[in-house]
C-alpha cells in the first residue's frame, strides 16, 4: 500500500460539544492516520500480509513509524523536511455529530516522492498481489501523480487499486487500474451527472473507462460493486456507529483482503461491508474487532 498524506489522527469523545467552550473528553484515540494507513490497519487486522510505503517527517513522522509497527504494519519511508500533519475529530455523545478538523496534506519535495516510488517498487519486486493508493495528494504534485502510481505498480507486476477524486482519478483511470473504490458523490463528479442518479449506470460507466473492477460506496446504504458481469449490492441495514472516519477505509482494507485470497466479488463487499460498519462502532480508525466484523458479515444482506 502506498500512502501519500498520512496523519496522526486524534479522536475526541466529548458528552456535548459547542463551539467556544471548554471541553474534557470522556475518550480520547489517537493512531497513525491518513486513508492509506487507515488501510492499512484494517487490513491487518482481517489477516493480511500487509506492508506500506509512505511518506513522514519530523517527529509526528517518527510516531507514525512507531505505531504502524507495534500494530504489525511493515513499514518503508521516504524522509520530507516538512512535518507531518494532524487531524483533530470531536464527537458528541449527546447529540451524534462529528465535527472533523483535517489539515491539508503538507507539500512533499519531488525527491520524496521519487524515493517513495522506489521503496515502493523494490517491496513489489519481493511480494506481487495488490498495490493500493488512497487520500489525497500533497497539492504541489502533478494532477497524474495518481497515474503514475499505477504505472509503477504495473511494471511490476501488481493488481492496482485506486481510491481517489478529481483530476487525480480522472488520470488514473486512463491507466486501466484493476480497481477503482469511490463514493457516490466521487463518481458523479468524475462521470459529469447528477448524484443522485443511478448507482449501478455509474458503475458501469466507470469500468468503461478504466477497464477494471468499480466498486461504489453509498453511505447509510451500504455498497455497489460491478464486475463486468454481475452487479451486486450490499447493506447492512439497522446498524450504525457514532465514529465513521476511517469506515470507507476500512471497507477497502476488507475488501482488498477477501480478493487477494481469491474470493469473488459478492463475498469481498460482504466483508468488507462488515469491515466499514464495524470500524464506525469504535473510536480510531481501523482499529475494530475482527470477532465484531465476523458477527456482523452473517447480517450482511446481499442483491
Amino acid at each position: 500500500m502506498l500512502g501519500p498524506s498520512p496523519s496522526i489522527d486524534i479522536t475526541y469523545v466529548v458528552d456535548d460539544y459547542r463551539l467556544g467552550e471548554i471541553h474534557r473528553p470522556t475518550c480520547v484515540a489517537r493512531c497513525a492516520g491518513g486513508k492509506a494507513l487507515n488501510m492499512a490497519r484494517a487490513a491487518r487486522r482481517m489477516g493480511a500480509d500487509v506492508a506500506l510505503t509512505t511518506v513522514v517527517g519530523g517527529s509526528s513522522g517518527d510516531w507514525i513509524v512507531t505505531e504502524l509497527e507495534a500494530e504489525g504494519v511493515r513499514t518503508s519511508t521516504a524522509t520530507s523536511a516538512t512535518e507531518t500533519r494532524t487531524c483533530v475529530s470531536v464527537a458528541s455523545t449527546a447529540t451524534g455529530t462529528l465535527t472533523e478538523v483535517y489539515e491539508h496534506a503538507p507539500r512533499t519535495e519531488p525527491e520524496a516522492w521519487q524515493e517513495l516510488l522506489e521503496r515502493t517498487a523494490a517491496l513489489l519486486a519481493d511480494r506481487p498481489g495488490w498495490l493500493s493508493t488512497s487520500g489525497s495528494m500533497p497539492r504541489n504534485l502533478p494532477e497524474d501523480t495518481v497515474a503514475g502510481v499505477v504505472r509503477t505498480g504495473h511494471r511490476h507486476g501488481a493488481a492496482v487499486a485506486v481510491d481517489s477524486a478529481g483530476p487525480a482519478l480522472h488520470a488514473a483511470l486512463t491507466e486501466r487500474p484493476e480497481l477503482v473504490k469511490v463514493n457516490r458523490g466521487e463518481a458523479a463528479a468524475e462521470l459529469g451527472v447528477d448524484p443522485s442518479g443511478d448507482l449501478g449506470a455509474m458503475a458501469r460507466q466507470l469500468a468503461e473507462r478504466s477497464g477494471g473492477h468499480v466498486v461504489l460506496t453509498d453511505g447509510a446504504d451500504g455498497a455497489l460493486g460491478w464486475d463486468g458481469q454481475t452487479l451486486v449490492r450490499a447493506s447492512l441495514p439497522g446498524v450504525h456507529g457514532g465514529f465513521p472516519v476511517g469506515s470507507g477505509d476500512s471497507f477497502l482494507g476488507g475488501l482488498l483482503t477477501c480478493l487477494d485470497r481469491g474470493d469473488a466479488l459478492a463475498e469481498a463487499l460482504r466483508w468488507a461491508t462488515a469491515c466499514g460498519t464495524a470500524n464506525a462502532l469504535v473510536p480510531g480508525a481501523g482499529r475494530f474487532d475482527a470477532a465484531t466484523v465476523a458477527e456482523l458479515a452473517e447480517q450482511v444482506q446481499l442483491s
